[in-house]
C-alpha cells in the first residue's frame, strides 16, 4: 500500500502541473500571431491586419520628396561676374593729361584704394560720387564710371576688378570636409560644385540629408536624390545656407530578434533589409510566417489599402509578411520600412510546446526524485 502512494502522487502532480503551466502561460518573446489577430478590427479591436502583397505595397506607397521645389530649381544660374553687396573692388584710372584729377607726379595711372560694396550696393568714387555697383558686371561698372568722369578729365580709361569678397557667398555646415563660408565662383555656382569646394561629404552617402535655406524658403533632399536627378543640382544664391546631416530616421525591432532601436542604414530600407540589420531571423525561435510591420497610416492611405472611403483619422495597421511564400518574399524585398515603424517577429509555434515539454520533463524529474525520497522514507518506516 505504501509503495503505491508515490506513484499515485506522481499521477496527480503531472496533470496538475501541466494544467497550471498552460493556464498561467509560458515565457515568450511577445504576443503570438493568434494574440495579434485577436486584436484585429474583425475581432472587435482597433488593428487592421493586412497581408503584404504587391497590390497592398502600391496602395500604401507614400509620395516622397525626391527633389527641391520649383522655387529652387527655377532660380537660374548666378552670373559670377555680377557684383554683390560685400564684394571688394579695385578700380584703376588712366588719364590723358599730365595733371589729371587722380594722377600723381610723373604718373598718369592711379589705382584707388580697395573699396567694399556697401549693403545698399553702392561705392563712392571721388569726382564721380556714389555709384550703384551691385547687380552690374565689372565691365558695366567700368562704363558707368568712365561716363561719370568723362566730363571732368579728358578721355579717361577705367578698369574695374572684382576681388575676393564676402558678398556672393554661401555657408556650409555639417558633414563636409571643411565647414565655412565659401564664395560662389565659376566652379561652385551649383550645389555639387560647392560641396566639392568644401571638401566633399564625410558622412555615409547613403544616409546623408541635404538642407538648403534661402531666406524663408527651405528645401531638403537625400544625397541619393542629388545623384539620381541632375535637376536637384540647383544653382546657388548669395546667402544660401547648406546643411548636411545624418539621417535620423529609425525603426524598432521587437520579438525574437530582440528589442532594439535601429537607425536607417539605407535611403529607403525594405523589410528584408530591416531584418538583415538585426541579424536576420533566429533559426531556433523565429516564425517566418509571422513577421509584422506596425505603423499608423493616415486615413487617405488606410482607405486606399482597405478599399474603403469611410475611415477618418490615423489608423493602426499591422502588415503581415510570410517569408515562406515566394510571392510574399519577393514583395518584402520591395516593401518599404517607414520612420518609427515597429518590426515584430513572432515566436514559432513549436517553441512554446518545446518550452512546455522541457518544463514537464523538469516536473517529471522532480516527481521522480520525490518518489524516490518517499520510497526511501517508507523503507525506513518498515
Amino acid at each position: 500500500m505504501t509503495n503505491n502512494f508515490p506513484h499515485a502522487l506522481r499521477l496527480v502532480i503531472l496533470p496538475v502541473a501541466c494544467l497550471f503551466l498552460m493556464s498561467c502561460g509560458l515565457p515568450s518573446s511577445g504576443p503570438s500571431v493568434k494574440d495579434i489577430q485577436d486584436s484585429s478590427v474583425e475581432n472587435g479591436g482597433d488593428l487592421h491586419i493586412v497581408d503584404v502583397t504587391a497590390k497592398v505595397m502600391r496602395a500604401s506607397a507614400r509620395q516622397q520628396s525626391s527633389g527641391f521645389n520649383r522655387a529652387f530649381r527655377s532660380a537660374g544660374t548666378v552670373s559670377v561676374d555680377r557684383i554683390h553687396p560685400g564684394d571688394t573692388l579695385t578700380i584703376t584710372i588712366w588719364e590723358n593729361v599730365e595733371n589729371g584729377l587722380f594722377a600723381t607726379l610723373g604718373s598718369k595711372v592711379t589705382t584707388l584704394p580697395a573699396m567694399q560694396v556697401d549693403q545698399l550696393g553702392n561705392i563712392f568714387i571721388p569726382y564721380a560720387g556714389t555709384v550703384k555697383a551691385s547687380g552690374r558686371t565689372p565691365d558695366d561698372l567700368r562704363l558707368k564710371v568712365t561716363d561719370l568722369l568723362d566730363g571732368q578729365t579728358p578721355d579717361p580709361q577705367v578698369e574695374v576688378r572684382r576681388e575676393a569678397g564676402n558678398g556672393a557667398t554661401v555657408s556650409i555646415l555639417g558633414g563636409v570636409g571643411g565647414q565655412g563660408v565659401y564664395p560662389i565662383d565659376a566652379s561652385s555656382r551649383r550645389l555639387t560644385g560647392m560641396l566639392a569646394s568644401a571638401g566633399g561629404i564625410t558622412l555615409d552617402p547613403s544616409v546623408v540629408k541635404i538642407t538648403v535655406r534661402r531666406g524663408a524658403n527651405v528645401g531638403d533632399i537625400w544625397f541619393q536624390d542629388l545623384l539620381d536627378n541632375p535637376a536637384n543640382d540647383i544653382p546657388l544664391r548669395a546667402g544660401d545656407k547648406i546643411i548636411l546631416e545624418k539621417d535620423e530616421r529609425y525603426f524598432i525591432s521587437m520579438g525574437t530578434t530582440g528589442q532594439r532601436r535601429i537607425s536607417f542604414e539605407t535611403h529607403n530600407p525594405t523589410v528584408l533589409e530591416a531584418l538583415a540589420a538585426v541579424g536576420g531571423l533566429r533559426a531556433t525561435s523565429s516564425n517566418a510566417k509571422g513577421i509584422f510591420v506596425f505603423r499608423d497610416e493616415p486615413a487617405s492611405i488606410a482607405n486606399r489599402v482597405l478599399g474603403r472611403t469611410d475611415l477618418v483619422g490615423p489608423q493602426q495597421f499591422a502588415y503581415l509578411v510570410d517569408l515562406t511564400s515566394q510571392s510574399s518574399l519577393l514583395v518584402s524585398g520591395k516593401f518599404p520600412i517607414r520612420d518609427e515603424d515597429t518590426v515584430y517577429v513572432t515566436e514559432a509555434p513549436y517553441v512554446k510546446w518545446r518550452t512546455l515539454l522541457f518544463t514537464v520533463i523538469g516536473a517529471l524529474n522532480a516527481t521522480t526524485a520525490l518518489d524516490s525520497a518517499l520510497t526511501g522514507i517508507a523503507d525506513i518506516g518498515e
